[in-house]
């Protein structure tokens, strides 16, 4: 987080310088400023000089018998060749249980009962690719800032609200599990009045105990005029009144409780980048950190609700199980520049962490709305990360604005959205990449971009970029479910 201006740096990939660890020397000049990630250096190996003799004695020692050299060989060979076969048999044995207990791997969905893994990609595109159809049946979306369910009609090929009418808990419970929330988080559904639409999906109830899919119908009328609103989380809550938020201008030091979402990254004791809680087992960060050697999930320690770096090392942080890169990323444009992680354990929620809500499809987040970043990266270009976290208000900017040739000539792809002042003063900087940017809409924040990437930190006419959420959670939701 910065707030310095000053003449035009170079371009920079947006991932976090690292800090001296404490009490440590500082390195000499010149030296690699990753020592513990990424050196390159072998080990140093003990160099043994051979003892020559000065004198031979008259009679050389006798070679040891043929046969003896032979029949410790064949004992060797034996020897190798038997803990060559137990581990093939133990790695064989491994791959047997994988596929028996996760038949799917873990980027497929398994079609109902058949064996058939699909990938996310093909759910719900209105092709039926399952043998029975599964993966046209099962598709729900919460749609618009009031979390309005909607099912997928396959015959019609168009997305239809569900009708309140005997709608329960136990449906909406289903309903978030199919988009790869855990029974454990759900909030509620409940009825809201919606006269915009003229076609819904209802309930069958004399349809007995069957699917829940299989008892919704297309109809025209809604008896009670409502539809369901259905929350599979409690997100977007923050313990800070917004009247505090109202009063950011430039960059601040964060208190505890105010952005309960944001985590930092570690890898070997050092924070990295940031990200956003969005389930008790999921976070969102940018996939251009956790590219190459940086992919390995146990090679990451997630912290949440510390708000100083200095805290953290004497945690041991949460371990990382899985990390997902959007397919598509693009490392030199920074195209879907999003990942996710999964935890080993979850996240217990508190008063300090807590969740972002995702932006629902049919929201739109209007340019020069107020959005707020946050995060421990340098406070000037080239700078050390940040030991508290900082954040700072930055308006959203118009895409072909920020396109335009004196801003970054037509580098902004729409998986990309650009926020900050175009005078400089206020941006994000190494170390915030992968955090949150955030709006507040409709009494909840909503994760509106992943922090990727900038020309310099701060400078005017160079604003932050960020990677477009609203893109990005359809496939979040359909990796949640392929991975429960």
């Amino acid at each position: 987080m910065t707030s310095t201006l000053g003449p035009p740096p170079p371009y920079y990939e947006n991932r976090g310088f690292q800090p001296e660890p404490p009490y440590a020397a500082r390195p000499a000049a010149g030296a690699h400023p990753y020592p513990q990630l990424f050196s390159t250096n072998p080990p140093s190996v003990p160099s043994y000089i051979p003892r020559v003799a000065t004198h031979q004695s008259s009679r050389p020692a006798a070679p040891p018998p043929r046969r003896t050299c032979a029949a410790s060989l064949r004992k060797t060979i034996i020897i190798i060749l038997s803990i060559l076969i137990v581990i093939c048999c133990a790695i064989a044995a491994f791959f047997i249980w994988y596929f028996v207990e996760n038949h799917c791997l873990s980027s497929l969905i398994e079609c109902g009962s058949s064996g058939v893994c699909m990938s996310p990609s093909q759910w719900c595109d209105g092709v039926s690719d399952c043998p029975n159809g599964e993966d046209e049946t099962r598709c729900v979306r919460l749609f618009g800032p009031n979390f309005i369910l909607e099912v997928y009609s396959p015959v019609s090929k168009s997305w239809y609200p569900v009708c309140h009418d005997d709608w329960n808990d136990d449906y909406g419970k289903i309903a978030c599990k199919d988009m790869g929330y855990s029974v454990d988080t759900y909030f509620y559904s409940r009825g809201v009045p919606d006269v915009s639409f003229k076609s819904y999906m209802k309930l069958n109830t004399s349809a007995g105990n069957i699917d829940l899919y299989k008892k919704l119908y297309s109809s025209g009328s809604c008896a009670s005029g409502n539809v369901v609103s259905l929350r599979c989380i409690e997100c977007g809550l923050s313990s800070k009144s917004a009247s505090i938020m109202n009063r950011i201008v430039g960059g601040s030091g964060a208190v505890l409780g105010q952005w309960p979402w944001q985590v930092s990254l570690h890898v070997q004791g050092t924070h990295v980048c940031g990200g956003s809680i969005i389930t008790p087992h999921w976070l969102v960060t940018a996939a251009h950190c956790v590219e190459g050697r940086l992919s390995d999930p146990h090679s990451w320690r997630v912290y949440a609700g510390i708000l100083n770096q200095d805290e953290m090392l004497f945690r041991s942080g949460y371990k990382v199980q899985l990390i997902i890169s959007h397919p598509d990323y693009d490392t030199d444009s920074k195209d879907n520049d999003v990942a996710l992680m999964k935890l080993e354990t979850p996240l217990s929620f508190t008063e300090t962490v807590r969740p972002v809500c995702l932006p629902n499809p049919g929201m739109m987040f209007q340019p020069n709305q107020q959005c707020w970043i946050s995060g421990w990266g340098a406070e000037y270009q080239g700078g050390k990360t940040s030991n508290n976290l900082n954040y700072v208000a930055v308006p959203l900017i118009e895409r072909s604005r920020c396109n335009s040739v004196y801003i970054y000539n037509g580098m902004i792809l729409p998986t990309m959205i650009c926020a900050g002042d175009l005078a400089g003063g206020i941006d994000s900087c190494q170390g915030d990449s992968g955090g949150p940017l955030v709006t507040h809409h409709h009494s909840v924040w909503w994760l509106v971009g992943d922090t990727s990437w900038g020309t310099g930190c701060a400078t005017p006419n160079k604003p932050g970029v960020y990677g477009n959420m609203t893109v990005f959670t359809d496939w979040i939701y359909k990796n949640m479910q392929a991975n429960r």
